[in-house]
C-alpha cells in the first residue's frame, strides 16, 4: 500500500535512479500494465503535457495506443495547458510524433484538443471546498476564501482519466505531476490562483523539491477528489539532459505520482559544494517567454549566494509573458512586497502575483519606507528591450555582452546549460530537504 496515501494500492513500477530503460523494456511495461487494466468499452480521456515539459510523449503515447487497441469505447487526448498558449497544429504533431494534420492517421479513432481555458464552456463546476478546509490544507496560510473547483469537462464526462506526464521538482507544489496535470493543467482560475498563492506564501525557495504531500499538494488532491472519473497516471522520470527514461510507474494517480516523486528526489536534484556569487541559466528554446523560462531561476535560486546574481540567458525570448500581460503592471517583487500591501494587490490575479514572487526570490519590504530588499539580483539577458526589463524591476544585460569564456574561468560563477529542469541545492542540504 501507498505510504503517503493509506489504503491506496502501490503503483506498478519499472527502473530506478541508477538505471536507463530501453524502449523495449518501456513498451513491454506499458503493454503489460495497461493490458491487464479494464479499459473495455470505457470512455478514456488521455491527459498529456504541453511542449514546455521535456519528455518522450510521442513514444509513450504510441505505446499507450497499442496497449489500448480497440478496447475503449473512445479516446480523447487533451493537452494540459494550464494558462499557457494553445499548441499549433505543427507543435501538436511534434508532441505526438505525427506529421502536421495527420493525427488521425497515426492514432485511428482518437481526437486531440488543446485545453481551451479561455472559454467558460470548457469547464464543469464541481462545487466548492470551504474556507475552513482550505485553512487546514494550507497550514493556516489562507483562511478567508472558499475555493471553487472548475475543471475541463473532458475529465468529468469520461470513465477513465489517464494522465501521461513527467515528474520533476516544482516551485509551487514541491514535486510536480500526478493530479497536478488536472489542477492547474486543466483547471479554472480559482484553484490555480489559490494554490499558487499558497505556494508563494511558503516561497519557492522552501517549497521546491519537497517530496511529500505539501500544503499545495493537499489542495490539489482535494480538488481532484471531486473529479468523478477514475484517475490513473503513467508517470515518467526523464534522465536529465536527454529524453531517456529512468523510471516509469502506472496506477492510481496518487500512488503512481508518489513512486515517481521518490525517484525524482534522487535523479533531479544536483548538489553543489557552495553557493555562487553568480549563476548563469542558459535556457532552452522550448521556453518561449519569461513566464515559462523562469524555471531557470526557480531551479537555481537555492545555490546563489546572498547578494549574488542570477542571469537568465535566453536571446530567443522577446517578451515577459504572452498570456499574462498583467505582469507588466505589477512587475517582479518578493512575497512581502505584496503581503504588506495586500489591499493594493488583492484584486490582481493571484497566479500572476505568485509567479512574480517566484522569479524575484526571497526578500523583504518595509511598508513605512517603501523600500524593497531582495536577496539576489535577477538579470535578463534576452531580446526583451531594456526599458521593459527595467520597468518590471529586473536588471537588463545585452546577451551579446555575455562572455562565456570569462564566466567559465571564474571560480565563483556557475554556468548551467539546458537550465530549467535540474534542481540545484547545496551539499549541506542533502538529506534535509523538506518532506
Amino acid at each position: 500500500m501507498s505510504e503517503l496515501y493509506p489504503g491506496v494500492p502501490e503503483a506498478a513500477r519499472l527502473g530506478g535512479p541508477d538505471t536507463v530503460l530501453s524502449e523495449d523494456q518501456i513498451r513491454q511495461f506499458v503493454l503489460t500494465e495497461l493490458g491487464r487494466y479494464d479499459f473495455d468499452g470505457k470512455r478514456v480521456t488521455l491527459v498529456v503535457p504541453d511542449g514546455t515539459r521535456h519528455a518522450p510523449v510521442a513514444m509513450m503515447a504510441k505505446h499507450i495506443r497499442d496497449a489500448l487497441g480497440d478496447r475503449p469505447k473512445d479516446v480523447r487526448v487533451v493537452i494540459a495547458l494550464g494558462t499557457h498558449d494553445d499548441m499549433s497544429e505543427a507543435a501538436i504533431a511534434q508532441l505526438m510524433g505525427t506529421e502536421p494534420g495527420e493525427f488521425s492517421r497515426e492514432y485511428p479513432g482518437w481526437q486531440i484538443f488543446n485545453h481551451a481555458w479561455r472559454d467558460e464552456d470548457t469547464f464543469a463546476n464541481l462545487g466548492t471546498i470551504d474556507r475552513a478546509q482550505i485553512g487546514e490544507f494550507s497550514g493556516g496560510r489562507l483562511t478567508d476564501r472558499d475555493m471553487t473547483v472548475l475543471v475541463n469537462k473532458m475529465v468529468v464526462d469520461t470513465d477513465i482519466t489517464l494522465i501521461l506526464g513527467p515528474v520533476l521538482p516544482h516551485e509551487v507544489v514541491g514535486i510536480s505531476g500526478g493530479n497536478k496535470y488536472l489542477f492547474p493543467g486543466l483547471s479554472g482560475h480559482d484553484v490555480i490562483d489559490m494554490s499558487h498563492w499558497v505556494g508563494a506564501l511558503i516561497t519557492s525557495f522552501d517549497m521546491i523539491g519537497a517530496r511529500g504531500i505539501t500544503p499545495v499538494r493537499r489542495m490539489i488532491d482535494a480538488a481532484a477528489a471531486l473529479v468523478p472519473s477514475e484517475k490513473l497516471l503513467l508517470g515518467m522520470i526523464v534522465k536529465p539532459g536527454s529524453l531517456d527514461l529512468q523510471f516509469v510507474s502506472f496506477g492510481d494517480a496518487r500512488s503512481s505520482w508518489e513512486a515517481c516523486a521518490d525517484v525524482s528526489a534522487e535523479v533531479h536534484v544536483k548538489y553543489v559544494p557552495k553557493a555562487y556569487r553568480r549563476v548563469v541559466s542558459i535556457m532552452p528554446t522550448m521556453y518561449e517567454d519569461i513566464w515559462t523560462a523562469a524555471k531557470g531561476f526557480y531551479k537555481l535560486e537555492p545555490v546563489v549566494a546572498d547578494g549574488g546574481e542570477l542571469i537568465l540567458y535566453a536571446p530567443h525570448i522577446t517578451e515577459i509573458a504572452h498570456m499574462h500581460p498583467g505582469l507588466l503592471n505589477i512587475g517582479y517583487h518578493n512575497r512581502d512586497y505584496f503581503v504588506k500591501q495586500w489591499d493594493r494587490f488583492k484584486s490582481h490575479p493571484w497566479g500572476e502575483l505568485a509567479h512574480s514572487t517566484h522569479l524575484r526570490g526571497i526578500g523583504s519590504y518595509d511598508a513605512e519606507t517603501g523600500e524593497e530588499t531582495n536577496r539576489v539580483t535577477v538579470t535578463l539577458a534576452t531580446s526583451i528591450p531594456r526599458g521593459v526589463v527595467e520597468s518590471v524591476n529586473l536588471r537588463y544585460l545585452d546577451p551579446s555582452e555575455v562572455d562565456f569564456e570569462a564566466l567559465a574561468a571564474d571560480p565563483d560563477t556557475l554556468v548551467v546549460p539546458q537550465a530549467g529542469e535540474l534542481l540545484h541545492r547545496l551539499e549541506s542540504e542533502r538529506g534535509n530537504l523538506p518532506k
